[in-house]
């Protein structure tokens, strides 16, 4: 029988997050009951638990944060026939109105009536998934196969940034690319180039450490240490981006002394005014720049540096009809495919661990030492 309460980790204010009970709503015919079992940690839950905002949208109501999540169905709705009790799924968690001319073009994600779970930018805000159990249409519910771990399938949600990402990149085999940023995302994005357009990829950060994972563990081929410079006039900034850019062309992948040279792609997904600026002076004529990293939204930009060569400045949002693509890579055994795995390096289990989880979040190393990639909570 399906549960009627859930209790769910709470935000009230900037770092003050409660254990609380709620009433579960209805169970529609087309929903299931999902017991959530693991959920990812993501920069914009950060944003909200340190300062109950993200940017300019504000947290208007106490909020439920989490929306990389994958789970177990406990209970389906009278005209669910695609799922059944006791199947794992990976949640996709945006809730578009599915009816308006965005929505029936495939472009979903851009509906102008989205619900996301853990963002308050619509209104009544979206509950996120770090909580017990959850109400979900059955349509944005995937399926996972026994081969695809749940830790995996809520790795399926910033994946499909990745391959969404690539898909408006609309790369051919064999280019190079070039991935501002060895966060989660940006590691997502090199990994995604190598195994699907089976690109070349170059890695830039200004941590050693990120960029030294990334082509230990075969998610990039080559790495760039970014200077740590804080030029202050836009003439001083322009020349470090130049500077960065030739830093990238310059240099070498591995032991074969082949430079890197101009790239046909750039992944920006740090949403540093520096990296954009670099990404531009990197990328190739006719060259593409994926503007993935949510940063300061007003920049000073070389625009001139783009247009005269026909660089596109492409935005990319969250994802649309990517899950069963993601799923089905994981399970695909593909050799180019890094160990995701290794990406989770530090899991906190239960609920009254997750204040401690949003604190690892923050940081660059755990006691220990190692690197924070990403953090996930085990229900």
């Amino acid at each position: 029988m399906a549960a009627t309460r859930t209790k769910a980790s709470v935000l009230h204010g900037a770092r003050d997050l409660r254990l609380e009970e709620r009433d579960l709503p209805a169970l529609g015919p087309e929903d299931v009951q999902v017991a959530i079992k693991t959920t990812g940690l993501c920069g914009s839950d950060l944003h909200y638990f340190n300062h109950y905002r993200n940017g300019d949208i504000l947290v208007r109501e106490p909020l439920t944060l989490g929306h990389e999540s994958a789970g177990v169905i406990t209970a389906v709705g009278s005209a669910v026939s695609t799922l059944q009790v006791g199947d794992h799924v990976a949640l996709e968690v945006g809730q578009p109105c599915e009816q308006c001319e965005l929505c029936l073009g495939g472009r979903y994600n851009i509906c102008r009536q989205m619900k996301f779970r853990s963002s308050a930018k619509a209104f009544p805000h979206a509950q996120g998934t770090l909580q017990e159990r959850i109400i979900h249409p059955s349509n944005w519910c995937h399926k996972l196969p026994s081969s695809v771990s749940l830790e995996l399938g809520a790795l399926v949600e910033p994946l499909s940034v990745a391959l969404h990402a690539s898909d408006r990149a609309r790369l051919s085999s064999g280019s190079t690319v070039l991935v501002f940023g060895a966060g989660t995302v940006g590691l997502l994005c090199a990994a995604i180039s190598k195994a699907v357009t089976q690109s070349k990829v170059v890695i830039a950060d200004i941590q050693e450490e990120r960029v030294r994972f990334a082509v230990e563990n075969g998610f990039a081929d080559a790495a760039v240490v970014v200077p740590m410079k804080r030029p202050e006039t836009v003439e001083a900034k322009l020349e470090f981006a130049k500077e960065v850019a030739e830093l990238v062309k310059s240099t070498e992948y591995g032991d074969s002394h082949e430079r890197v040279g101009e790239v046909d792609a750039t992944y920006e997904c740090t949403g540093v005014e520096a990296c954009l600026q670099a990404s531009i002076f990197a990328t190739a004529p006719g060259g593409r720049i994926m503007i993935i990293g949510m940063g300061n939204p007003v920049q000073t930009l070389p625009i001139s540096a783009a247009a005269l060569r026909e660089v596109d400045l492409v935005g990319v949002f969250r994802y649309a009809n990517t899950y069963p693509r993601v799923i089905e890579l994981l399970a695909s055994q593909n050799p180019r495919l890094p160990d995701f795995g290794k990406l989770i390096t530090q899991r906190f289990s239960g609920m009254e661990s997750i204040p401690s989880a949003f604190d690892m979040a923050a940081r660059v190393r755990d006691n220990e030492g190692n690197l924070v990639l990403k953090v996930m909570v085990n229900m």
